[in-house]
């Protein structure tokens, strides 16, 4: 799904009303029904018996507020509108909708944060509207000001808080809180849904979102060119190489995993089995030797064998043996349990910069990037996937700033490569600029040795043909719908990388169209 910014849909907005010839108001109308609907479903009772709160703003945000606090009070419900703003700065619309509902009986109340029975009848509705602040907020909300203690009396009422297009306080384009922002527990969004909705802290912030048409033509919202994009379901099936009915092991893809060291082992076994469930018809484990028996004896599906090694982590001295494995193999996996040390870092620099094999980063082997991205650098025009946490990202000196979406676009079109920049909705770029914001997952992912299964899944699908975006973020999409049935099943507590992995045959059978 795309995934809009503020500025595209202003100009959406002005093609509507300009070239099209629709009345601003009518457009305001029909995305007041929207939010009217939706606190209507969110009531516990008839409307008789329910009361709302619905905060302004005096922009067209606000507007939209006021026409629904009309629709609400014409259903039956108690309501009271307050205004945080000036009143002599509403917007032409959002004048019109106020006079009409004064023509209803029910009159714009001025915020006070000061009032006590403002924030008692707040507090004590049924359903909350915020159409304070609408996509075209990009400063922060200035602490102590009214419209900082509007959010945060929003935020203490125990009514269903309904967003009108977005959550107040979160940024349109990146997710980021301004200062603060309000928790909604449904978001009324218009004609598309927005980066900041999907992606950053807005994701949590802005509950259910759902996109509705206000009555902008189809036709022009399918102009809209969005280079961020959500990936569902439809994407991850794209991703599923097919699989040849008289295919053998070397047509189905060869994985070779390195990485492991003394006292972390069960990493690389980790990659090396999502791997293998995941369809790729041959893995190889490279690890130290000190550790290698540890691995043959649990390996029986991948094929284990030992490096050079010293101190129990791998040696420099393993270079020429890895590389002459990795000629007759697909892709590479490297970092998983790897460890740190000068040797290790001299080791995955050397790989990166002689081989020309495709190579999914992670963990240690991207730590070891740290102080020489010019070795990232230097494989532009090959296949290169990173899989950095935000700990790991910081290391090669990139923070987030709050923005993970324009972050990691930036990062992948600077260094020719794929980023995939796990967090609670993973974000994938490309090094043209697609970016790709996941949304599957949970907190049961959140457990050492999850990106090692996410690794060995991406490798897997990038080894059988899929194309580096689309393997890194089908398998993106498929660990975290991997990580839900598993949850369902064991709860987001119990869930470990195994059961991910167990997991595997059922997403894939879904995304074959074989549910049971």
């Amino acid at each position: 799904m795309k995934l809009a910014a503020a500025a595209q849909m202003r100009e959406l907005d002005r093609k509507a009303i300009e070239e099209r010839k629709i009345p601003s108001i009518d457009l305001m109308e029909r995305a007041a029904e929207e939010v009217a609907q939706a606190a209507l479903d969110a009531l516990p009772d008839k409307p008789s018996k329910c009361r709302a709160a619905v905060f302004c703003g005096a922009g067209n945000n606000g507007g939209d507020g006021a026409g629904a606090a009309r629709l609400l009070f014409l259903m039956g419900l108690k309501v009271r509108v307050f205004l945080v703003g000036d009143y002599s700065r509403l917007t032409p619309d959002a004048m019109e909708e106020t006079g009409r509902l004064s023509e209803c009986g029910v009159e714009l109340e001025d915020f006070r944060p000061e009032d006590a029975s403002q924030a008692a009848w707040a507090r004590g509705c049924q359903v909350v509207i915020d159409a304070v602040f609408g996509v075209g907020l990009s400063r922060e909300i200035a602490p102590g000001s009214r419209f900082a203690a509007a959010v945060d009396l929003i935020n203490s009422c125990k009514g269903t808080v309904v967003a009108a297009d977005i959550a107040s306080g979160v940024e349109a384009d990146t997710g980021r809180v301004l200062g603060r922002a309000v928790r909604a527990d449904r978001t009324v969004t218009f004609s598309l849904p927005k980066i900041g909705q999907a992606a950053g802290d807005g994701a949590l912030l802005s509950g259910k979102v759902t996109v509705h048409d206000i009555g902008i033509p189809a036709a022009l919202v399918r102009e809209v060119s969005c280079p961020v994009q959500t990936v569902e379901a439809d994407f991850a099936r794209a991703a599923l190489p097919p699989r040849k009915p008289d295919g053998h092991k070397g047509d189905f893809g060869k994985v070779l995993v390195v990485g492991g060291a003394v006292g972390y082992t069960g990493a690389p076994y980790l990659t090396a089995s999502a791997a293998v469930r995941s369809g790729c018809g041959l893995a190889y484990l490279g690890v130290p030797e000190s550790i290698w028996e540890i691995e043959a004896v649990r390996c029986a599906s991948a094929m284990p064998f030992p490096l050079a090694d010293r101190r129990g982590k791998l040696s420099r001295r393993a270079l020429p043996e890895l590389l002459e494995r990795l000629e007759g193999c697909d892709v590479l996996a490297l970092g998983p349990g790897l460890g740190r040390g000068e040797s290790v870092r001299q080791l995955v620099l050397e790989v990166l910069r002689q081989t020309e094999k495709p190579v999914v980063l992670d963990a240690d082997g991207i730590n070891a990037l740290e102080g020489h991205i010019d070795s990232l650098d230097s494989r532009r025009g090959r296949v290169t996937i990173l899989t950095p946490h935000g700990g790991e990202f910081a290391r090669i000196g990139k923070g987030l700033a709050g923005d993970p979406a324009g972050t990691a676009r930036a990062f992948a079109r600077e260094h020719g490569c794929v980023l995939v920049l796990k967090g609670r909705r993973t974000v994938t770029a490309g090094p043209e600029g697609n970016v790709l914001v996941n949304t599957t997952g949970n907190s049961g992912l959140a457990k050492g040795g999850s990106g090692d299964v996410l690794t060995g899944l991406i490798a897997s699908l990038l080894a059988q043909g899929a194309s580096p975006v689309m393997a890194a973020a089908g398998a993106v999409w498929m660990h975290g719908r991997a990580g839900d049935l598993a949850a369902q099943a064991l709860t987001e507590y119990c869930v470990t990388p195994e059961d991910v992995i167990a997991a595997f045959p059922r997403v894939f059978s879904e995304l074959q169209g074989n549910q049971s």
